[in-house]
């Protein structure tokens, strides 16, 4: 059972309603086109010499020792919640309105175990996720609620946080993953696993790793090197924005 990504589905998308059919391919994301390679060569085998394989592709999983979010540093997603706990602008790529879809990892794992050993399984993919989809700024709201705090979001384009964001490889992250709204069908997978449903929303799931990573310093990787970074961007955006107002 191999875990692929749903990051390899290919991008530019023609449609955001995507199903384990729909073709493969990332020019933007190394990580992606590795995932896509190990598949091919796993597929290969299957055909050829009978190798007993199933494919998972998963889209964003997450668990309580970590909140999704879209724009983040070296560190983990830490330092966002910190901007938001003092009071601190959060970066959101694009408007903030592109559908996303996160899943919680017990979400993940009922699919996964219903997949092993599974007559329907062999030489086959899945994905796996819930039906659930949010735009970004529902998602960073959610994570600002849970943390009872006030949300700031500042807009950034994809575009230019890729190409000012190098070192967080944010061509692969956003224009090769998050910056596009996708709707996955995972009719495949409930019929492979009859009764299969995500229990877990996410307002409900953030809540519990908002919760654990308050409580756990360990969680708490501060990330200075990306806090300026956000800093910079906002205040090159916001000086463009002045100078040309003018």
């Amino acid at each position: 059972m191999y875990i692929s990504s749903a990051s390899a589905y290919q991008k530019p998308l023609s449609s955001p309603y995507i199903t384990e059919g729909t073709p493969l391919s990332n020019p933007h994301w190394e990580y992606s086109r590795n995932k896509i390679a190990c598949e091919e060569l796993l597929m290969h085998h299957y055909r050829e010499d009978g190798f007993p394989v199933t494919i998972i592709r998963p889209s964003h999983t997450y668990c309580e020792r970590s909140v999704p979010v879209a724009v983040e540093g070296r560190n983990g997603s830490w330092q966002v919640l910190r901007r938001m706990i003092e009071g601190k602008p959060v970066i959101i790529p694009g408007d903030g309105t592109t559908l996303w879809t996160l899943t919680h990892n017990s979400d993940f794992a009922k699919a996964f175990v219903g997949l092993m050993g599974n007559a329907h399984a062999k030489g086959e993919v899945f994905q796996i996720m819930g039906d659930e989809s949010l735009t970004w700024n529902q998602i960073y709201q959610s994570v600002a609620d849970a943390l009872g705090v006030e949300l700031h979001p500042y807009h950034v384009s994809s575009d230019f946080l890729a190409a000012v964001g190098k070192q967080y490889d944010f061509e692969g992250n956003l224009i090769g993953d998050k910056a596009h709204t996708v709707i996955f069908d995972c009719t495949k997978l409930r019929r492979a696993v009859p009764g299969f449903a995500a229990s877990v929303r996410f307002d409900q799931g953030v809540r519990m790793a908002v919760a654990n990573i308050l409580a756990h310093k360990e969680l708490q990787h501060d990330d200075p090197e990306f806090d300026a970074w956000c800093d910079a961007v906002i205040a090159a955006q916001e000086d463009a924005k002045n100078r040309l107002s003018h």
